[in-house]
């Protein structure tokens, strides 16, 4: 590829993290080109939740007005008990998250997050139908191969395709590994459980083996809940697979009403085996790099994952906005650099919580809420109150 020709990023992946990076490149002033395998723009029906230090760079792309309108600030996040729904703690969130960390706590519909990344996109920069086979890296840029013999070059790629990444192939041959668990997802009309919506609130039911989260999404008009389950084998990776409300109500049996109550109004659900990978010793080559789960897939046990992807664009955008053709190496080691550390804790400790939230009733157990229903806000200045582009400011490579 000329050195001379203005610097052109290639995202292979059109999902969150791929549409964040692309807003956030066009934003710095940069040509982007996502190449996406669908053959249209969309997202599964899932609810997601958005930590401050996520929505505050969202707000600074542009989006907080369709964000504001399509998000719930829910008002608390408690942990209850799976028996008796007795309140194990409390951390609020609403206006006293917003204040202490300058940004909200928002609970929102993937899809509705997807169509306001969409939307501030200018037509023509995402391609769809084009999946890429393989990628070859040259010391001036890289050749992206599609499916359908086509080709595209760019002077650095970006790997934002997810847990089964092809981008990741060039760097480490790891595989995803199932985690025994797997998750029944579903969407609920909030006029079917009244009483859990009076308040809006992030739920979050512990018990022997499994967990229950929901929260309100769609402005309130829809709950979102996520079921946990222990599996056998190793499932399927895909989190549209369509699964079974019985399935679901026999798993959760014996729990307080206020869960059963939840899966009673589904009418369907889709079923998602749990995988991650371990952290990576490098993301990147002079000219290629990875982003979101391609880069660190984690379990969703501490509702990260997209807040951790939407953290790397903004990264990842600012370090390639000054840089010409010919630093894109040092920029892609600045981007690594800061993220990987952050986001190596953030999957290891997702990981913890897979058994730290199903700790069978008994000593253990009762230790584990004693200390988390301790108020203690300060504990997550570490993870909402952190400001990724001012921390790159400072940031040098090591």
């Amino acid at each position: 590829m000329r050195k001379d020709t203005p610097p052109r990023i290639a995202v292979v992946g059109g999902g969150l993290a791929g549409l964040t990076l692309a807003l956030a490149l066009h934003r710095a002033g940069l040509e982007c080109q996502v190449y996406e395998q669908a053959p249209r723009l969309g997202e599964v029906g899932a609810g997601l939740q958005l930590s401050p230090s996520a929505t505050r760079l969202l707000h600074r792309l542009g989006l907080e007005p369709a964000l504001r309108s399509s998000a719930v600030a829910p008002a608390a996040m408690e942990f209850r008990r799976w028996a008796d729904s007795s309140v194990i703690s409390r951390g609020l969130l609403g206006e006293h998250c917003e204040k202490r960390y300058g940004a909200p706590y928002y609970a929102m519909h993937r899809a509705d997050l997807h169509r306001a990344l969409v939307d501030a996109l200018p037509a023509g920069v995402v391609r769809l139908d084009a999946r890429c086979t393989g990628v070859e890296e040259g010391p001036d840029g890289v050749v992206l191969r599609f499916a359908d013999g086509s080709h595209a070059e760019a002077h650095a790629a970006v790997g934002a395709d997810g847990i089964h990444s092809v981008l990741r192939r060039t760097l480490v041959a790891d595989r995803p590994r199932f985690s025994g668990q797997s998750v029944y997802r579903g969407l609920v009309d909030s006029g079917r459980i009244p009483a859990l919506v009076a308040e809006p609130r992030v739920l979050l039911w512990l018990g022997p083996g499994r967990h229950f989260v929901c929260y309100p999404v769609s402005g309130g008009r829809l709950v979102n809940f996520v079921a946990t389950v222990p599996t056998s084998g190793s499932g399927d990776e895909s989190w549209s697979r369509q699964g079974r409300v019985a399935d679901v109500a026999a798993a959760y049996e014996g729990w307080c009403e206020d869960v059963t109550s939840v899966i009673g109004a589904a009418d369907e659900v889709s079923l998602w085996a749990l995988h991650d990978r371990d952290p990576i010793e490098r993301w990147s080559t002079g000219r290629i790099t990875l982003l979101g789960d391609s880069a660190h897939p984690m379990l969703p046990f501490m509702g990260q994952g997209a807040n951790q992807a939407i953290e790397d664009a903004a990264a990842l955008a600012a370090c390639l906005r000054d840089a010409v053709a010919g630093e894109f190496p040092a920029a892609l080691r600045r981007y690594e650099s800061l993220r990987r550390p952050r986001t190596t804790l953030v999957q290891e400790r997702s990981r913890g919580n897979s058994t730290a939230f199903h700790l069978p009733d008994g000593e253990a157990q009762r230790e584990r809420d004693a200390a988390m229903g301790t108020p203690a806000p300060e504990r997550q200045d570490w993870l909402h109150g952190y400001d990724v582009e001012n921390s790159l400011a400072s940031h040098q490579p090591a």
